[in-house]
């Protein structure tokens, strides 16, 4: 982890990578992120209360092997079932991922559910943490590993790396700072920037004087372009006001006072790493991930805000997650699906369907960009499964 010596180093020209953490619940991601970086990422209350990780967790680290350097941002995404959705957002914001597997368990169904998840969102980076290998015998580790080869098989983590760790004592951490070492830093793409909301805050204490009051601030991941410190943004979808009941989108408008990658203060951002964006907003309007979800961009970059899109789709041949194998039913005209675009999430009904391709009344809007991947859920006995994967057209 760095420390406060290294907080005024210039990391504007260090090698950036996101990684996510995957996998089923309890199987080891928040401690793997503890032994990786020496910090828990599961700081909300209700995370702390029921063990699991809810919302997506952010640590970061710089990693060095002598001939390079690395900032190394890592999203912790949710394990359970439930939460699928908001994994899918954490997947739209990463370069890379960890899928961790507790040797003690096995491939269990959100393991699978993940690992077709990061190939709906095109992430072909994996490395695979066979974890808790202190908790099984020799043999059964062997079996383990051998069980997870034959999943792989024939995905796109065919030819992952697999590393046998125990996070809990601390045996192979180094294994896997290796491996994160020499993953590829993709190609970031340049031209007007987006910003990727996945969370946003008030970082104000209660009782703060007015005087010292701080804006609101917005964490995510740069997509594409830079940004920098003084630059005015828009801000959509935006807030929802409600007028004869019926809400509607307001865009955002303000000015970055502060940029932060982890413990540094940078002025000027471009694509890698997760950013904190302090404001010139009311922390009111960024308290509790309102506005997580959103894109921002500089002034009259972003496309309108739309209530329905296009989509070209592909289905699985199974439902993702269920316990019992069941195959995947054709989408129909009028079915609610849940769409997970970019980092946000909405429902909505199919109004035209054609071969592979669907219109969609969305009852949250979004901002849309061609080309952008989305992941398609179904609602089955009372649970989203994901269940197909498309393209905005």
């Amino acid at each position: 982890m760095t420390n406060n010596k290294e907080e005024k180093l210039d990391v504007s020209e260090i090698e950036m990578l996101n990684v996510g953490l995957v996998g089923h619940i309890d199987h080891g991601k928040t401690t793997l992120l503890y032994r990786l970086t020496g910090k828990f990422a599961d700081t909300h209350s209700e995370e702390l209360k029921r063990g699991i990780t809810i919302k997506l967790g952010y640590a970061d680290t710089i990693l060095e092997d002598g001939k390079k350097r690395r900032y190394v941002s890592f999203i912790d995404v949710p394990g359970h079932e439930m939460l699928m959705a908001t994994m899918l957002s954490g997947a739209a914001i990463i370069d890379a991922a960890i899928l961790v597997i507790a040797a003690n368990e096995g491939i269990k169904p959100q393991t699978r559910e993940h690992l077709i998840a990061l190939q709906t969102k095109k992430i072909n980076q994996i490395i695979i943490v066979q974890n808790k290998i202190d908790l099984v015998t020799k043999e059964e580790a062997e079996k383990n590993y051998q069980e997870i080869k034959n999943f792989i098989k024939g995905t796109i983590a065919e030819n992952a790396l697999i590393i046998p760790v125990s996070a809990q004592q601390n045996i192979n951490i180094d294994k896997v700072k290796s491996a994160l070492m020499n993953l590829k830093i993709p190609e970031r793409k340049t031209g007007n920037p987006i910003f990727l909301i996945a969370r946003s805050f008030d970082i104000n204490k209660p009782g703060t004087a007015v005087s010292k009051l701080r804006g609101g601030v917005l964490g995510g991941i740069l997509k594409q372009g830079k940004l920098k410190v003084g630059s005015v943004i828009e801000i959509k979808p935006g807030i929802s006001e409600k007028k004869a009941n019926q809400f509607f989108y307001k865009t955002i408008k303000t000015k970055i006072i502060s940029i932060r990658r982890g413990n540094y203060m940078i002025n000027e951002a471009t694509p890698g790493g997760s950013l904190a964006l302090e404001t010139e907003l009311s922390p009111e309007l960024t308290k509790a991930d309102s506005l997580s979800g959103c894109l921002a961009s500089l002034e009259g970059n972003l496309p309108e805000i739309s209530d329905k899109i296009k989509i070209k789709f592909s289905l699985f041949k199974e439902v993702l997650g269920a316990e019992k194998s069941m195959g995947v039913e054709p989408l129909k005209l009028n079915e609610s699906v849940l769409l997970s675009v970019n980092t946000s999430i909405t429902v909505g009904q199919i109004t035209k369907l054609k071969d592979n391709e669907a219109e969609i009344y969305l009852k949250i809007p979004i901002v849309p960009l061609k080309g952008e991947s989305i992941g398609i859920a179904r609602n089955i006995n009372g649970h989203w499964r994901l269940i197909g994967f498309g393209e905005i057209i």
